[in-house]
């Protein structure tokens, strides 16, 4: 087990503030009246203040914390995006296709249970890892639509492929495949899809006894999990997987595996409102990231520009955007050339500086660079939308311009 630290809260309690999008707040509210639950009940259930709750309905508080709505969610029975409105724009037709693609996708999910034989001539190995590898370098780029339409047949012929006579070596692949899989899910908001992907993920792992691909596995499952709101799942998964794991320490790619499982441990214990225990993490990571340097294990970038991101996250959703913007500010973000990890980066520093108030020009430059490398992520993420609600809110005439203006039409107005 891992010593924790503690921390301590950097900047000044901040004021509430107010929602860019009331349709939320009132949301909320029909759901609690329908059950019959006071404020005071629901917040409860919630583990938030009644005078939070209330705040949130009323719209005088945001409640574009992606922890807070899901918590809110969880209280009410319902998902995060039900309150938060539809999780993609319908009009964006690249969203639009890969949302239509991840139904194959599923399917392909729920036919690839490894107890049952799959039907089938599968192409050689040779041509399905190269597939395995365009896939993966279509997440990079955060080509939703393009995975999605190669996911469904790499997986269905993978499957054949772990029952011949090259077995593990397509358990390797299989599990690298339905990674991306849950990557991808994730990033289109189906977050049950992603998680059976990631239990496919442990199971090729398990049929492998790879320990280090077994925690390359756990690493999927934990980050489908606190993706989800199961924050408690998330840690336990990720921690148990990270004990395991420092017992191979030594093995090729498990220092990789081992820093990306505590820095889902970080983010799930930020879900969990464990501040000091999410930032001792977050310093195992760095650590470790100081010895392995910027590396390129399994697509997982791990090093330390990917513990600076995820910190940058972490710091944004517990309401810290001074120390958020600090950390953004240092980070090399050139030393990770993909571009999922950098709209990660513009979109969140945006919503840092959204939050700082007499930043906002810098937030639109920082929303348009993300749209820019990744066009489909953008359009598709509740939290972006929230972010430029935000800033129209604040000012529809001075903060951007024709460029938020612009931004806007492209995310809202659909």
């Amino acid at each position: 087990m891992y010593h924790r630290r503690g921390g301590r809260r950097y900047g000044r309690p901040m004021k509430p503030r107010p929602s860019a999008d009331p349709g939320i707040g009132g949301r909320i509210r029909v759901r609690r009246l329908t059950r019959g639950w006071s404020i005071r009940f629901a917040a409860s259930r919630a583990g938030v203040s009644h005078a939070t709750w209330s705040r949130i309905e009323r719209g005088i508080q945001a409640a574009d914390n992606r922890f807070t709505l899901a918590g809110i969610a969880e209280a009410l029975e319902c998902s995060p995006a039900e309150l938060a409105g539809s999780p993609v724009p319908a009009a964006d037709p690249e969203v639009l296709a890969a949302l239509v693609g991840a139904d194959a996708v599923r399917r392909a999910l729920i036919d690839g249970d490894l107890s049952e034989p799959a039907e089938g001539l599968a192409p050689p190995l040779g041509d399905l890892e190269r597939t395995a590898d365009l896939a993966e370098s279509l997440l990079h780029a955060c080509d939703y639509a393009a995975v999605t339409r190669i996911l469904p047949g790499l997986l269905h012929d993978l499957h054949i492929e772990t029952a011949g006579p090259h077995a593990a070596r397509a358990l390797r692949l299989l599990c690298a495949a339905t990674s991306t899989a849950s990557s991808v899910l994730r990033s289109l908001g189906l977050l049950a899809d992603a998680w059976l992907a990631g239990e496919r993920c442990q199971q090729a792992a398990d049929a492998c006894g790879d320990p280090v691909l077994q925690g390359y596995a756990a690493y999927t499952r934990a980050s489908a999990a606190t993706t989800a709101g199961s924050y408690q799942r998330g840690l336990t998964l990720a921690e148990r997987a990270a004990d395991e794991l420092q017992r191979h320490v030594a093995r090729p790619g498990a220092a990789e595996v081992l820093g990306c499982l505590q820095l889902v441990c970080a983010l799930a214990s930020q879900g969990s409102r464990r501040l000091d225990e999410s930032r001792a993490w977050s310093d195992e990571a760095a650590g470790l990231a100081r010895r392995t340097g910027e590396t390129t294990t399994k697509g997982l970038f791990f090093g330390p520009t990917n513990v600076d991101l995820w910190r940058i996250s972490i710091e944004v959703e517990e309401g810290d955007p001074g120390r958020a913007v600090e950390i953004a500010r240092r980070t090399r973000l050139a030393a990770v050339p993909v571009g999922i990890r950098q709209v990660y980066y513009y979109a969140d520093t945006a919503r840092a500086l959204a939050m700082l108030r007499n930043r906002d020009r810098e937030a639109v430059r920082l929303l348009l660079n993300a749209e820019r490398i990744a066009p489909q992520h953008v359009h598709g993420s509740a939290d972006v939308r929230e972010t430029v609600r935000t800033l129209l809110e604040r000012s529809r005439h001075q903060a951007g311009g024709s460029e938020l203006r612009g931004l806007s039409a492209r995310l809202l107005d659909r």
